[in-house]
């Protein structure tokens, strides 16, 4: 489950930026994750708390934001909304379509004290 690690990844986000913008907690956390990025929301949730635990974002609160798949055709134009990564085009069929949106993770939002 590479979502631990990811987990410990976002604590240590929270660390180094805590000491750079001068806060000591942290009570809430917005993740934001693309449909495609291979994360899962429901394994992060798991294991948020046991993460934080000891850390500036003990008790936090976790909410994810999901983030659809968007694609364009780089046969026919046609931009799409996709469900997996290599969905080939409703239109024309062609498996070219370059993802524009839905793989990545990052923290949107953050309330400190």
């Amino acid at each position: 489950m590479h979502e631990l690690s990811l987990l410990e990844n976002v604590r240590e986000i929270l660390e180094e930026h805590a000491v750079s913008q001068h806060f000591s907690k942290v009570s809430k956390v917005t993740l934001e994750i693309g449909k495609l990025s291979c994360v899962e929301p429901e394994a992060l949730r798991f294991g948020f708390d046991v993460v934080m635990k000891g850390s500036l974002a003990e008790n936090a609160e976790l909410i994810i934001s999901e983030l659809d798949g968007l694609g364009v055709c780089q046969q026919c134009g046609q931009q799409l909304v996709l469900e997996t990564l290599y969905e080939p085009c409703a239109l024309c069929g062609s498996p070219d379509v370059k993802i524009l949106q839905g793989r990545e993770m990052k923290i949107k939002d953050l309330v400190v004290i």
